[in-house]
């Protein structure tokens, strides 16, 4: 019955990985199907492939949500709980991704984890979420807004003497770059995630020791099922993404692009945070955006989104309590 139990979490663990996978492709190729950069397959191809690439990078992220957010509960009733913390996230990723609002993945299943912790009255590392957690989920926003702005900037200045349609044809160019550098460091954060919990799982299931290395099986099957999901295409948050906070052209694209990859990878090799890729695109696009004008940004659609990140992390506590007082009354 354990067997059987850690299977399905596993299982679980995975199509969660999927559902991240296509919820978040648009974070790394939005900019660039919508200033036309890429063709939307190529895109997502691209960023399938580069997914799969940076989730065998490190191992970081991977340690602070396997061991960093609760202590690994033991036997079935840790399954019940990993398992739990899965389905919540998963069922708030769906809700997000079904009304086209760029929510974080991340932080679902951040969520998904304190809500089944607290259910099954597990404990919560609690200065983890605070120091890994919390504290890069507010600062990662106004950095990515903050490096957007000083890029674009940046660029206007340099090529403030440039033909405009030689300019704009180069950073076309260069996007293909940006765009890569994002997907990696969306595979280098968010699969690892998944690995992190599966090999969470296992320590529960009593099959690998705290201190392991993750398996190499675990690695590949996570950035497998990321990629996956990511080649499937997150469409309606694309759209959100790309056209409704702010219309963008190529040099705004690549500015973008390439601040919140810069954020992405300093969080993951420096710290090991396990940040939200959506928050830093997102909020690098409004600091690209203002550069403009401040009513460049459209605003009320910013703010939509800011509700959905404030909601993610109590909202999937709640679906995956839930899910654990479901799932201890037919399986405990």
């Amino acid at each position: 019955m354990e067997l059987a139990l850690l299977i399905g979490v596993i299982v679980i663990a995975l199509a969660f990985d999927y559902t991240n996978g296509f919820h978040d492709a648009a974070n790394a190729i939005a900019t660039s199907v919508s200033t036309r950069a890429l063709t939307p397959r190529v895109a997502l191809l691209m960023a399938a492939v580069m997914n799969f690439i940076g989730a065998h990078l490190g191992e970081s992220v991977a340690n602070t949500v396997g061991k960093g957010i609760i202590p690994p509960p033991s036997g079935q009733h840790g399954l019940i709980i990993v398992g739990s913390a899965l389905i919540g996230a998963i069922i708030w990723n769906l809700i997000t991704w079904y009304f086209g609002l760029p929510s974080s993945s991340s932080h679902a299943l951040i969520g998904g984890l304190i809500g089944s912790a607290l259910a099954s009255s597990t404990t919560v590392h609690w200065s983890g979420v605070v120091q890994k957690v919390v504290i890069p989920m507010v600062l990662s926003p106004v950095v990515g807004f903050t490096l957007g702005a000083i890029i674009m900037i940046a660029i206007l200045w340099i090529f403030r003497r440039a033909n405009p349609h030689k300019a704009s044809r180069g950073f076309r160019y260069a996007q293909t770059v940006s765009a890569a550098a994002m997907a990696l460091g969306h595979g280098l954060q968010d699969a690892q995630k998944t690995m992190g919990v599966i090999f969470l799982a296992l320590v529960v299931g009593g099959h690998v020791s705290p201190d392991s290395s993750i398996p190499e099986w675990v690695i590949t099957s996570s950035a497998l099922a990321i990629s996956l999901g990511t080649y499937a295409g997150g469409w309606r948050i694309m759209r959100t993404l790309g056209r409704r906070i702010i219309h963008l052209d190529p040099p705004r694209g690549f500015a973008a692009e390439s601040a919140a990859a810069t954020v992405l990878y300093t969080a993951a090799i420096g710290f090991g945070a396990p940040i939200s890729t959506t928050h830093t695109i997102t909020t690098a696009i409004m600091g690209v955006g203002a550069t403009r004008r401040l009513s460049a940004v459209r605003w009320g659609i910013a703010g939509n989104i800011v509700v959905a990140w404030v909601l993610t992390i109590p909202a999937a506590a709640i679906v995956a309590a839930i899910s654990y007082y479901v799932l201890n009354f037919i399986l405990g």
